[in-house]
């Protein structure tokens, strides 16, 4: 049977490929420390399906503490490492711990992988690495990067560390970026997730610059199929790839789908642009579609249908407990 380890299980992604996994029979050894970011109770929904499964153990440590990981050595056939300090914006508010937790953490991991003899290993990197790329789509060659947040410099550091150990120790690594995922679980201080509560609620929402910011929106089922391809791979040892959607999306439309799937009018507090902020993110998906098969399947409006359906139906608000 074959046996993944997943970090970062417990959050919007990592619930996500574990349904995926267990629906097909893995085993599934799964690692989050509940880091307080956001709700408990949310990551605690998202694990809650999966802990009645036998194939299932899941783990509460820090992939900071590299004892914490030592009972858990045994040879897997895939590590999908997922876990991070997320985010651009907290990421400049708090460089140190974004730092610790997604280099030295990544490191941690990677000792791991090392140490278990584990074959095969699947990163969650990011578009922010691409920093301010006027050359669009982007491309996995633009090897010139310039990232402009402390979470992005992190996200490159964690791409290299996994060239420097596949290197050394032979085993595949795959650094996947992500393109801004969105869907049902998504983190609450991402935009669609943020702006959506605020509206149902009659509140403001923030806008950021004069709305024409676009970004490569990318559903999270699509993403989950992109990794899974990824754990699928049996190529090279060592690649970069882009996971979007190959398609931009402005602010301004991305608020218009949520006033139509909402059936609101969103009330917009212009502000200006924030520092880490880029003006747009657009992944080239050749190179996933070549490797991995990767063709992402849902067009934004359906994924927003599907997001307002789950926070209509299953979210419950982190700050006091109610239904929305």
């Amino acid at each position: 049977m074959t046996h993944a380890l997943v970090t970062g299980a417990a959050g919007f992604i990592g619930s996500h490929l574990v349904d995926s996994l267990l629906a097909d029979g893995w085993r599934v050894t799964a690692i989050d420390n509940f880091d307080p970011f956001y709700s408990l109770s949310a990551k605690q929904r998202n694990v809650a399906a999966h802990s009645d499964n036998p194939r299932y153990r899941l783990f509460r440590l820090d992939i900071r503490d590299a004892a914490a990981l030592k009972p858990l050595a045994e040879r897997y056939d895939t590590i999908v490492h997922l876990a991070a300090r997320p985010g651009v914006r907290p990421s400049i508010i708090d460089p140190e711990t974004c730092q610790q937790v997604n280099v030295s953490g990544t490191q941690n991991m990677l000792e791991f992988a090392r140490a278990t003899g584990t074959p095969h290993v699947v990163f969650a990197s990011s578009s922010s690495v691409y920093g301010v790329n006027p050359r669009t789509p982007w491309r996995e060659s633009d090897h010139v990067l310039q990232p402009i947040s402390p979470y992005a410099s992190t996200k490159v550091s964690g791409e290299l560390l996994g060239h420097v150990y596949s290197h050394l120790y032979g085993f595949r690594f795959l650094a996947l970026r992500f393109f801004t995922v969105y869907g049902p679980r998504q983190r609450p201080d991402l935009a669609i997730h943020s702006f959506a509560r605020k509206m149902l609620a009659g509140e403001t929402i923030p806008v950021f610059g004069d709305g024409t910011t676009r970004r490569d929106y990318t559903f999270v089922e699509d993403i989950v199929a992109g990794i899974r391809g990824a754990i699928a791979y049996e190529g090279s040892r060592y690649e970069v790839i882009n996971l979007g959607n190959d398609r931009t999306v402005t602010l301004t439309e991305m608020i218009a789908e949520l006033e139509r799937a909402l059936d609101v009018t969103a009330r917009i507090d212009r502000q200006p642009e924030q520092p880490g902020d880029v003006p747009q993110t657009w992944a080239s998906i050749d190179k996933a579609a070549e490797l991995l098969g990767y063709q992402p399947k849902t067009p934004f409006s359906a994924g927003i249908d599907r997001f307002c359906t789950w926070l209509g139906e299953s979210c419950v608000a982190p700050t006091d407990g109610r239904r929305l």
